[in-house]
């Protein structure tokens, strides 16, 4: 073999180094598909296997979330939500999300714990509830399967609302948003979606002006 060709091949093999080094540095920053690819898009988990019932007893001791709305009986929820189960981040039990938002007006709020609008939105989101109390219920929807991460943030934020873990974005599939986070879809207590908004909010008042006039809430 010559040794301009082996010169050639050396610098490929280099090239290859490179590029395969760059891919994986990418995916460590966008460790739940900003760009649309992530966990989604791969293997998709509701959780870590790490994130056993023993591992998230302190991270959920420290969180200290409501549980998740009990749900209803008579199955009149969202059509696209039928059948769609994921986890209730308070206490691990299963949650059927269709059968928990009927009969209610709710704001879904789709975040992940690595999203910086989200940590700025979901406080407001907890001063939303506080003023609207039973008259919407908010729902969290966590994205990204590093569940622990998710309840030492909302531990961090002090924000204490009821949260499904939902690392296979199953609830935004099911309802068709946009691959953005934070989104909120808001539906109506007979199971329409009034509203997507793949939009963060800033305060209490903007979340009011955008979701009260369409659900039919004052305040």
């Amino acid at each position: 073999m010559r040794a301009s060709t082996r010169w050639t091949l050396a610098g490929l093999v280099v090239i290859v180094a490179l590029v395969v080094a760059l891919w994986r540095e990418i995916g460590a920053d966008d460790p739940a598909g900003v760009t649309g690819a992530g966990s989604s898009a791969g293997v998709a988990r509701e959780h870590r296997d790490a994130d056993t019932a023993e591992a998230l007893s302190g991270p959920r001791a420290r969180a200290g979330l409501p549980p998740c709305p009990a749900p209803a009986t008579s199955h009149g929820g969202p059509a696209a939500l039928a059948g769609v189960t994921v986890e209730c981040a308070a206490d691990g039990s299963r949650a059927d999300v269709g059968a928990m938002v009927e009969g209610r007006n709710v704001v879904l709020n789709l975040w992940a714990y690595w999203c910086g609008p989200c940590a700025d939105e979901l406080p407001a989101m907890a001063q939303y509830q506080q003023r609207t109390g039973p008259a919407v219920t908010v729902l969290t929807v966590h994205q990204d399967e590093n569940e622990t991460a998710a309840l030492l943030r909302l531990a961090e934020l002090g924000v204490k609302l009821p949260t499904l873990q939902d690392g296979r974005r199953l609830v935004a599939a099911a309802l068709k948003v946009p691959n953005v986070m934070p989104a909120t879809v808001v539906l109506r207590s007979d199971g329409t979606v009034a509203k997507i908004l793949p939009r963060a909010f800033t305060s209490a008042d903007d979340i009011a002006a955008a979701v009260n006039p369409v659900i039919g809430v004052r305040g």
